[in-house]
């Protein structure tokens, strides 16, 4: 076997997710010192949009026209490129950014860079295959070095400043950042081993099932019925604090008290705990599946995110700097004892002639539908208590996040019925 090949992946998966640590939890910041704080929460949202359809799509290429590892650099290049013109634009515009170029520019790059995620596993998944790898056991540690080049993207983009002592967190350096690691990426998939087409598995699906929409059969089981839609009313918190955590930290250095303090100073590095919380919290779940089951998992997550808002509201980067740093390690509980288990749930609960279709189902629940609900819904709270107020009060936002998050919990407790006897496949 070709030991070198992990190598490779590893390299790979940190240039993959260092593009999007660049920017995900400091735009936000940035949005605000020019002018377009009220229209975070469309950015964001924008992530949402087109994790519904642009996956499946290249997807179907991937498939039938251009091999997978060519695609991810191609995709990697337009979003790229798309990133450093927003970087540009921002560099030239200054103060006087219009939102509907650098909206423009981003909505682009994301659209080609979200496909990416999915693309990358197949990748990874393929090439491990073919060199005789079990991907099961060789993947994971693999996919952890993604996180570590996410953290560090997200590092740089704090602990740099540009000819103007402002943080790359701040400023559009953090777009220039994510668009050169993105033509790095396109580059360097060319080097990857051929990844072929593979068209003889898809001549033999139908129409609904190259697309997935046979997936929605689920429905007709009412405990996965209920368990997709809360699927999506949690969704709606994932990326609530990417969009608003940094702003919100920030603005503490805007009061005396706290001018100085560390966290406010460095918000992304504060934030990144939450990323280091994560790789732990992966590591947990194989454990907590198999002690407490579906059910009791999920409602750990559901109550985790109550205590991330609500440590956020309560917290400070002064004497409450402990509940933020509280905030960031139960993130990992709270993202991956619903993403991941959510995940490993719907293939437990399905045949493997609907399992992909199902996957793609929940990741259209969750970080399709729900996450753009939820970072619009967000959008329109933190202008009412901060951008729109007379004295803007971010605590009050985040105990309204909290309140959702624990009237998820509570319904969800109530209604959902783990299955006595988890063999049974829903087709």
């Amino acid at each position: 076997m070709n030991k070198s090949i992990k190598s490779r992946l590893i390299v790979m998966n940190i240039l993959q997710w260092a593009v999007w640590g660049s920017y995900l939890t400091s735009m936000g910041s940035y949005l605000a010192s020019v002018g377009l704080a009220t229209r975070i929460g469309i950015f964001y949202s924008m992530q949402g949009i087109v994790s519904i359809f642009m996956p499946t799509i290249m997807g179907i290429i991937a498939d039938k026209f251009i091999p997978a590892q060519k695609l991810l650099g191609l995709c990697h290049g337009i979003a790229g490129a798309a990133m450093l013109g927003a970087g540009f634009y921002g560099m030239t515009g200054g103060s006087e950014i219009s939102f509907g170029i650098l909206f423009g520019l981003y909505a682009l790059s994301v659209a080609f860079y979200m496909p990416t995620i999915a693309l990358s596993n197949s990748v990874a998944f393929n090439i491990l295959e073919k060199n005789g790898y079990d991907t099961v056991k060789d993947f994971p540690p693999i996919r952890v070095f993604g996180t570590i080049g996410f953290i560090l993207a997200m590092l740089f983009v704090n602990f740099v400043r540009n000819g103007e002592g402002i943080q790359f967190q701040h400023s559009y350096n953090q777009f220039l950042v994510s668009g050169i690691t993105g033509l790095a990426m396109l580059v360097y998939c060319f080097t990857l081993p051929n990844c072929p087409c593979n068209t003889a598995s898809d001549q033999k699906q139908s129409l609904s099932e190259r697309f997935g929409l046979n997936a929605f059969s689920l429905f007709k089981d009412r405990q996965m019925a209920i368990f997709f839609i809360f699927s999506m009313l949690l969704g709606v918190a994932l990326q609530i604090t990417n969009g608003f955590a940094n702003p919100f930290i920030s603005h503490f250095q805007e009061i005396p008290e706290f001018a100085n303090a560390w966290g406010a100073r460095n918000a992304n590095a504060l934030i990144s705990i939450s990323q280091v919380s994560e790789t732990l919290g992966i590591l947990l779940i194989p454990v907590a599946m198999r002690i407490f089951g579906i059910k009791k998992v999920m409602l750990i997550a559901m109550f985790a995110w109550v205590l991330r808002f609500g440590l956020f509201g309560a917290g400070n980067p002064g004497p409450g700097v402990w509940m933020l740093i509280l905030s960031m390690i139960v993130y990992g509980v709270a993202f991956d004892f619903f993403n991941i288990s959510g995940s490993l749930y719907v293939n437990m609960r399905t045949t493997s002639k609907i399992q992909n279709s199902a996957q793609g189902l929940f990741m259209l629940m969750t970080n399709g539908i729900g996450a753009t609900i939820g970072t619009l819904s967000a959008q329109a709270v933190v202008n009412y208590f901060v951008y729109n107020a007379a004295e803007p009060n971010w605590s009050a936002a985040w105990y309204v996040f909290a309140a959702y998050a624990l009237v998820v919990a509570f319904l969800f407790m109530i209604l959902f019925k783990e299955p006595k006897d988890s063999s049974v496949k829903v087709a």
